[in-house]
């Protein structure tokens, strides 16, 4: 069993029962929360039901043969909803696969995250215009990515100059798996040597798939910078506030010259590591239920009724999710296959008469069943 995230070392304002307290060893970023309105208050909430919302519309069509795949992030909306709102409105966002709360803070179409999961586009955005970058499905070379491009920015010289309108930052999203990985041992390295601008985000959400994050490590995942210059801290992932206001304070630093730093946030993946796995087979009911009961969006339902918000905002919200899931289904079902010679193109600079070869294969084999395939 999980150990409660009360006992950890970690940075939390939101207790279970929805009060707010800012202990003194954390006070700099309690700092963060003095700027926050009631209006950011209800933004999050509604944000975080939204892509809850969402993401169950999603795993519902993928049942139903409308998408390839689908990656969940339920439990994860604290740490993804409040961290994207943390990010400042110049800096770049590398994200993994699962980013789908980051995502919507930053303007992302949802239906663009469901296109790419439907193999109609290879991402659906463009990263000029939002700044989001696409989703990397190879894990972990966003991270060597993110470092790059934040390695760039400081040889720009657009980091630490105090203007607030042209110095920016880079943070890039992975999950505890991925911390196993070879490049981000070496992201840690470049961009430790380069001081470069950008925080390194890991949802620990405890299951690399089928391993547990103690079968990959023997420190918490927070100290893995250390030993190559990142320093780190450990929050409550599903603690919307603390996401938010250490990323904040970590992604001010890195635009003032500052260096980088990693933020592990403890969090939970409540579903499965996507529609392929089967969490039954490698993790106990009693561990769910137990982080079931430490849900990100129930803790600040109940700081919100705390605070005096009225049922009609959760009225509101609720009818808003019927809305979108019938727009996300409407929108899906109406989607049209692409054009089947698409996956030929741009394989080599020039046309090879082996990929000729292939799409008249393929071609003849579709038009063998009549009609057009669907």
């Amino acid at each position: 069993m999980s150990q409660d995230p009360t006992d950890l070392p970690m940075v939390q304002f939101l207790s279970m029962e929805g009060e707010v307290r800012v202990p003194a060893q954390w006070a700099e970023y309690g700092e963060y929360l003095k700027n926050l309105t009631e209006a950011d208050y209800l933004k999050f909430y509604r944000d975080m039901a939204r892509i809850r919302r969402f993401d169950n519309e999603a795993t519902a069509l993928q049942r139903q043969g409308q998408l390839g795949l689908w990656v969940p992030a339920i439990g994860q909306e604290g740490a993804q909803i409040g961290s994207g709102y943390g990010v400042g409105p110049n800096d770049h966002i590398f994200p993994s696969y699962r980013e789908h709360g980051v995502a919507l803070t930053h303007g992302i179409d949802l239906m663009s995250i469901l296109k790419m999961l439907r193999g109609v586009n290879h991402g659906g955005w463009n990263p000029d215009e939002t700044r989001f970058h696409l989703y990397a499905i190879v894990l972990g070379t966003q991270v060597l990515h993110a470092t790059g491009y934040a390695m760039g920015v400081k040889f720009d010289g657009k980091v630490g100059t105090g203007n607030k309108d042209e110095d920016l930052a880079v943070i890039s999203y992975m999950g505890d798996g991925a911390t196993a990985e070879g490049d981000v041992s070496e992201a840690f390295l470049f961009a430790a040597v380069n001081e470069s601008p950008i925080v390194f985000f890991v949802q620990n959400n405890q299951w690399a798939i089928s391993s547990r994050s103690s079968a990959q490590t023997k420190v918490p995942l927070y100290q893995r910078g250390d030993g190559f210059g990142v320093p780190g801290v450990r929050i409550d992932g599903n603690d919307v506030l603390a996401s938010y206001a250490v990323t904040a304070k970590h992604m001010d630093d890195a635009r003032a010259g500052k260096g980088p730093s990693l933020i592990e946030a403890l969090t939970y993946r409540i579903g499965a590591h996507t529609t392929s796995d089967d969490p039954t087979r490698y993790r106990e009911d009693e561990e769910v239920e137990y982080w079931k009961a430490r849900d990100p969006i129930t803790r600040f339902e109940k700081f919100l009724r705390r605070n005096g918000v009225a049922q009609d905002f959760f009225d509101e919200v609720e009818h808003a999710g019927e809305l979108l899931s019938a727009e996300i289904r409407e929108a899906t079902f109406a989607l049209k296959n692409p054009p089947i010679e698409n996956m030929f193109k741009h394989v080599y600079s020039e046309q090879h008469p082996v990929i000729d070869e292939q799409l008249a294969w393929l071609e003849g084999y579709e038009a063998s069943f009549g009609g057009e395939q669907q």
